[in-house]
């Protein structure tokens, strides 16, 4: 071979490398209820499924610390902070959200569950376990958002404003 002919073009071009994703385990059922259980608020439970690139899971996240910040406001400035009975439901609607997806996943058939996650083993006793314990606490978590939103709600619909205060009586001669 002379150094021209390495400058000459080549006959057959060479095959291009399929761009492929990297096939990845599949996820388990198990798992994806108990995490939205435990950390659905904050979206864990996708981004397990999903990947850190999923923006849904990433939306979970500002809803969720703002009612933690509602909470610590009330801890701190007592019941009648108004802004935080405003932020306070959002924890608990999120809380509500990952208790609700919990209860999907862990009812959701082998089958149907095999069909999402080509290759996922016959689950056990546990995403069903998941999926109680989620009712129970998704149930007792919505509605204590809903009486308190309701409560805080009515409460501030019926206090009397600057305007709406009543007039002292004036003693009258006599």
């Amino acid at each position: 071979m002379t150094p021209q002919d390495a400058f000459k073009p080549l006959k057959q071009p060479m095959p291009l490398m399929p761009l492929e994703a990297p096939a990845r385990a599949p996820r388990s059922k198990a798992l994806a209820a108990w995490l939205a259980l435990l950390g659905g608020a904050f979206g864990l439970h996708r981004l397990y499924l999903k990947g850190w690139a999923d923006p849904w899971a990433w939306l979970h996240w500002p809803p969720t610390l703002l009612g933690l910040w509602g909470l610590n406001r009330m801890l701190d400035l007592g019941q009648d902070d108004q802004l935080a009975w405003a932020l306070i439901p959002m924890l608990g609607l999120t809380l509500s959200w990952g208790a609700l997806h919990a209860i999907l996943f862990g009812l959701m058939p082998d089958l149907k569950w095999a069909e999402r996650e080509p290759g996922a083993a016959a689950t056990t006793w546990s995403p069903i376990l998941a999926a109680a314990l989620a009712l129970f606490l998704g149930g007792m978590v919505l509605t204590g958002t809903i009486a308190y939103g309701g409560q805080k709600f009515f409460e501030w619909q019926l206090a009397p404003g600057p305007a709406q205060s009543t007039p002292t009586p004036t003693p009258t001669p006599g």
